[in-house]
């Protein structure tokens, strides 16, 4: 078991160090599970009654954040979660890279193009005219459909699906079980039923994405359906036809985006959010999780809620309802309560007499 120093860790993530520097580090923890020779991080004040109570031998912290513990070593340094990242890739164990080549199970076109140092691995697929960058790796199962290209350095995990001419980038990550390049939903009503609509575009993924497991890209009806370099897409996300996202956008988790949609550059979709299609979400545009986007957006806003308005909207929104329900109480015990004397009034009159 590999285990590092305290003092090699606040150096490897440019930490100041407040402790023992001899101490051992087997590992990295959460603050809840670690143990006396793991270390964790801290990297907000909500988690402190975790830090107060952690078992970790050290923790990473902010510079500025105050500990009152004295027996518990500290690497203060300016972001607590990055520089634990740094750490955990210290720890863990190096990626399996299967040897270049071609696997005996698998099926390759003699038409289809493989570069220097690829790996092919069992049950493959490579269709006519496709072709394979330098150094990537499909791993078992992906299919490559006819005249589909895949840049250097990539990954294709276990049962990715390219349909063909779709075009992957250099140095991308797909996961287990994502496809690209499957029709749009494209339908017209007719007297006999739905008429499908012919999709004939193809789908385009730049450099440097990262895409989750169980994702589906749609072809364009015609052009090109786009995502943007740099972007990282989380697991069981649906991205419709002839929709284009920006560079160095962030996808969470079972986010749709509707058909011919087109999102800027940087622009985040919190998990279960719901873009409807035709619309435009600009630049650093930010939608928080489970909103529904109905209009577009085109400057950098913060939209949340059910339809997505901007959050200090939202959030007032949301304190006029719970006003109202308190308002709606009290006009019921004043309307009791002139019930009430109401009914007593005729009493009164009587008794007057």
């Amino acid at each position: 078991m590999t285990t590092l120093t305290l003092l090699e860790l606040a150096n490897a993530c440019g930490a100041s160090l407040e402790g023992n520097a001899a101490l051992r580090i087997r590992g990295p923890a959460s603050l809840r599970d670690a143990e006396s020779d793991e270390i964790s991080f801290c990297a907000h004040a909500r988690f402190r009654t975790e830090l107060d109570s952690t078992r970790a031998g050290a923790v990473l912290v902010s510079r500025e954040m105050e500990v009152q513990r004295k027996d518990l070593a500290l690497l203060r340094c300016n972001h607590p979660s990055r520089a634990f990242g740094v750490l955990v890739e210290l720890f863990a164990p190096p990626p399996e890279r299967p040897a270049p080549g071609v696997h005996a199970s698998a099926i390759v076109d003699p038409t289809a193009l493989l570069g220097e140092g690829v790996s092919i691995g069992p049950l493959c697929h490579i269709a006519s005219g496709a072709r394979i960058g330098a150094r990537t790796v499909l791993r078992a199962r992906v299919e490559i459909g006819a005249d589909s290209v895949v840049g250097e350095d990539s990954e294709l995990f276990p049962g990715v699906v390219l349909y063909s001419r779709v075009q992957i980038g250099s140095r991308c990550t797909l996961h287990a079980g994502s496809v690209f390049g499957s029709d749009g939903h494209g339908f017209e009503p007719s007297a006999q039923g739905w008429v499908k609509i012919r999709q004939c575009g193809t789908v385009v993924v730049e450099d440097d994405v990262e895409v989750g497991a169980n994702c589906t890209v749609d072809r364009a009806r015609f052009g090109v359906t786009r995502i943007g370099r740099g972007t990282k897409i989380d697991n069981l996300v649906h991205i419709g036809h002839n929709v284009v996202i920006g560079a160095s956008s962030m996808i969470v988790a079972q986010v749709g985006i509707a058909g011919s949609t087109r999102l800027g550059s940087r622009v985040v979709l919190g998990g279960q959010a719901g873009v409807s299609g035709h619309l435009e979400l600009g630049d650093g545009v930010q939608v928080g999780g489970g909103s529904a986007v109905t209009s577009s957006w085109h400057e950098p806003v913060e939209l949340w809620g059910y339809p997505a308005r901007p959050l200090k909207e939202t959030l007032r929104g949301m304190a006029f309802v719970a006003r109202g329900e308190i308002l709606t109480k009290r006009v019921r015990e004043l309307e009791q309560r002139l019930d009430a004397l109401t009914q007593q009034a005729p009493n009164s009159n009587q008794e007057s007499r």
